[in-house]
């Protein structure tokens, strides 16, 4: 029996860009069976080396998460769609005797929340007494904060640490081109002060982390996570369980985005969804796969309903509930989350009651114990000697593996492009292409390129290097004249 496979964004690389696919199987392992048999590099995002179905790999069949039956066993009946949905990175109200008043130029101002009766005079005090935290100011922030504002949130929190780049501008729209080089959370603060000189905007510029989260964190009422990488994604979790303050979760990657609300009382946290992050580098960030520019303003602006929402003590959010956004399908599902009471954060039996190192656990930095072995000292090489090499006459085979859009922007010359994708598959071609030279392979900054490497090494090309920066090195050591993405 066929049944349809919704394929996620950052797996559609692996199925030769297909969102969908027909696969045969009585039950889900079969089925996955049947789909990374066709599908050979499919089966390391979701197979462990042992085996195992990966933990930050959930299953759903139809609308229905199976996470908590055995997951492989399952079986299917006619009809069925089957979802892969990896990972990508209720508060109580104010008292009313605590809110304060609304000035004659705040009923004003929010005279269209007033007339609303789920929201009116009472509701809008809640939101000027609120207090919400945004991780970050950047593409998920920017509308969030916008939308906060504007709403008369009476304090808005901003923890960032980055300056605002011309590349920001495409999607971070708190920020302008005269901001660009400008500390983020300056720009930030200016823009939201302009927007309602009401809302008072608390600014913190440092990198949160596992000894400053707590602190931080008791001071407002929900935090709403606009990070871009797992191990902050899990710190923001973790620290919101431990304190209890709602998380107001998004994510996005390409042309797809994820939103929910955890870590309120008995609903399930990030961990409940996503138990373990990623392996390193296995899902490119933003930077390396892209992002549509409107859809953070769609992601960010669902955190910043349902923020106003759990001030307000409403109902219908999403809690319990995880929304997926399709913005190149213009397609919204919802999926069904359960607190997992085995949970080491949030279930009956916590293992986490303290902030942990979330690089450490997040393999972002290796653990003391077991350290992984250093790459080979000829592993990589930097563009000044390749240039000098090509300066020679003796220029090696350059390999770029990056997407053909990339490659369109700007280029080594003479570089060949074969996307990191399709390299396992022509390792014979460019052995033969490469007629005994050295293969010097580039990305943009050096990570997919690194893993093309010890792919080609694995299979025999031992002279293979890894171009340390990537073209981002060459355009700046080498070649400014060509532009930067």
């Amino acid at each position: 029996m066929a049944h349809r496979v919704l394929i996620p964004t950052p797996l559609r690389p692996y199925t030769d860009g297909q969102d969908a696919v027909e696969v045969q199987g009585a039950t889900v392992g079969e089925l996955l069976s049947g789909l990374t048999a066709r599908y050979g590099d499919l089966r390391k995002h979701l197979y462990s080396d042992e085996g195992k179905l990966r933990s930050f790999v959930n299953v759903y069949v139809n609308d229905d998460d199976i996470r908590y039956l055995d997951r492989e066993a399952t079986a299917l009946k006619a009809g069925d769609v089957i979802s892969i949905v990896p990972s990508v990175a209720g508060g109580a109200p104010t008292a009313l005797e605590t809110a304060p008043e609304l000035t004659n130029e705040e009923v004003q101002r929010y005279s269209r929340h007033l007339i609303l009766p789920e929201v009116g005079p009472d509701g809008q005090r809640r939101l000027k007494a609120g207090r919400v935290l945004c991780v970050g100011a950047g593409g998920l922030g920017s509308p969030a904060a916008l939308y906060l504002a504007a709403a008369g949130v009476g304090t808005l929190g901003i923890i960032d640490f980055d300056a605002v780049d011309l590349s920001n501008l495409q999607r971070q729209i708190l920020h302008g081109t005269p901001d660009v080089g400008r500390s983020k959370l300056q720009s930030a603060k200016d823009r939201l002060t302009a927007l309602n000189p009401s809302v008072k905007v608390e600014s913190y510029e440092t990198a949160l982390t596992s000894k400053n989260a707590l602190e931080l964190f008791k001071q407002y009422d929900i935090i709403l996570d606009g990070t871009d990488n797992f191990a902050t994604r899990y710190l923001v979790n973790d620290a919101c369980v431990l304190l209890g303050k709602p998380n107001a979760y998004g994510s996005i990657f390409r042309f797809e985005g994820q939103a929910s609300v955890f870590a309120t009382k008995g609903g399930p946290c990030y961990r409940c969804l996503y138990p373990e992050p990623p392996p390193p580098g296995l899902v490119p960030s933003c930077a390396e796969g892209g992002v549509l520019g409107v859809l953070p303003g769609v992601i960010g602006t669902i955190q910043a309903t349902e923020s106003i929402k759990l001030l307000l003590g409403a109902g219908g959010t999403l809690i319990g509930r995880l929304l997926l956004y399709d913005a190149w399908g213009m397609k919204f599902r919802e999926l069904k989350l359960r607190r997992d009471a085995e949970c080491p954060v949030c279930g009956d039996n916590p293992t986490v009651r303290e902030l942990i190192d979330y690089d450490q656990f997040c393999g972002v930095s290796p653990a003391q114990a077991a350290p992984a072995p250093a790459d080979p000292p000829d592993f990589e090489t930097t563009v000044v000697d390749l240039k000098r090499a090509i300066d020679s006459g003796k220029a090696p085979y350059i390999l770029d593996v990056r997407e053909p859009q990339e490659f369109q922007i700007c280029r080594i010359p003479g570089s060949v492009l074969i996307p990191l994708g399709q390299v396992g598959s022509r390792v014979a071609e460019i052995t033969a292409a490469a007629e005994g030279r050295p293969v010097v392979v580039n990305c943009k900054m050096g990570s997919r390129s690194a893993k093309a490497v010890q792919l080609l090494r694995a299979q025999g090309l031992e002279r293979a290097q890894n171009l340390k920066g990537g073209i981002l090195a060459w355009i700046d050591q080498i070649d400014p004249k060509q532009p930067k993405y």
